[in-house]
């Protein structure tokens, strides 16, 4: 028997992803093989995929950061996960495919009767987003958060996220995608026309407490001119580099400089995050923060914004979505059904 699986054959853009058959495997010792029902579409795959970025996987790699799926089988050594249990998953990669192979340690029980492209809303940008503003932040109810990308996927789940935690969320956004923005409860700036910087003072006076941004380069410093004594700032990809707007040496400056403004005596801290390394060096965290966003969900405290779904065979036209900054909301790959 075989599945198939998104492969990418070498750095670039969304053409150079091509759908290979492989032949099944049984389980390793403490892994379980997933029947996947749906993976998510980040941009930060298309970041490691361009090969602009460095740190990402060595092609041929299958792209996607989580997913959803049903255990198919399980490994000698699996205590905890039953075959026919619905369970979601955050890795490096490999995402893209209708059978993965992954630690059982790693698979988090989904409830049973949530929407499993709902659910795949949740594994990644919402976790990020609750990680930031409650781990990292520690935000109180009434202090003020600014995202770049507000109708994207990361931004929809973190408006979203601050409307329930009782924060105040400015976002940038297209003018198109102000009415989006509101609706969710944040406060929408045209970053095509206005300086954010400054419509964030006039707005604030004092700037905000937490600051996400995804474009990179010299607009980490802008980035950071908006915040507050004690804010932070989070640099999360570099955007502008995989959109061939900055170079290499600009990017890397970009996050050589963040450590640096931690010195300067003002009280405000910055850092890189990247989701798969800090859920790596903090294990317990994501089963917690993920199981808690679901029970949101069930409760119907969370409503998450699928842009477009598409078929595991169609994954370029995922990509391209995702690169020309037309989703609103997030982007999935409908990989099978329950």
């Amino acid at each position: 028997m075989t599945y198939k699986r998104v492969v990418a054959q070498r750095t670039g853009s969304p053409e150079v992803l091509e759908f290979v058959e492989e032949p099944l495997r049984e389980p390793a010792a403490g892994e379980a093989r997933l029947r996947v029902l749906r993976a998510g579409v980040a941009f930060g795959e298309l970041m490691w995929q361009s090969g602009k970025v460095p740190g990402g996987p060595t092609p041929p790699f299958t792209p996607g950061y989580d997913l959803v799926g049903v255990v198919d089988a399980v490994g000698p050594d699996v205590e905890g996960i039953e075959v026919g249990e619905t369970v979601a998953a955050l890795m490096p990669y490999g995402g893209y495919t209708e059978v993965a192979y992954l630690p059982a340690q790693q698979l988090v029980p989904v409830p049973a009767g949530l929407n499993p492209s709902l659910v795949v809303c949740l594994t990644m940008n919402y976790v990020a987003g609750y990680q930031l503003f409650h781990r990292i932040g520690k935000l109180e109810p009434g202090q003020r958060v600014l995202v770049h990308g507000a109708a994207g996927a990361v931004g929809t789940a973190m408006l979203e996220l601050g409307r329930l935690g009782g924060l105040e969320m400015y976002g940038t956004a297209s003018l198109p995608q102000h009415d989006l923005v509101r609706k969710l409860g944040g406060v929408p700036i045209d970053y095509q026309k206005e300086d954010f910087v400054i419509r964030v003072k006039v707005m604030t006076k004092d700037g905000v407490d937490m600051v996400v941004d995804h474009i990179g380069g010299s607009h980490l410093a802008r980035s950071l001119r908006t915040l507050r004594t004690g804010g932070h700032l989070i640099a999360t990809s570099s955007y502008n580099a995989v959109q061939g707007k900055m170079g290499p040496v600009e990017m890397v400056l970009g996050f050589l400089r963040l450590p640096l403004w931690n010195l300067l005596p003002n009280g405000r801290s910055a850092m890189l995050f990247d989701i798969v390394s800090y859920n790596q060096e903090n294990p317990d965290y994501y089963k917690e923060d993920l199981t808690a966003l679901m029970g949101d969900l069930a409760a119907g405290q969370l409503k998450p914004i699928i842009a477009a779904e598409f078929p595991l065979a169609e994954a370029r036209r995922a990509q391209e979505m995702v690169l020309k900054a037309q989703a609103k909301g997030k982007v999935v790959l409908v990989c099978g059904e329950l």
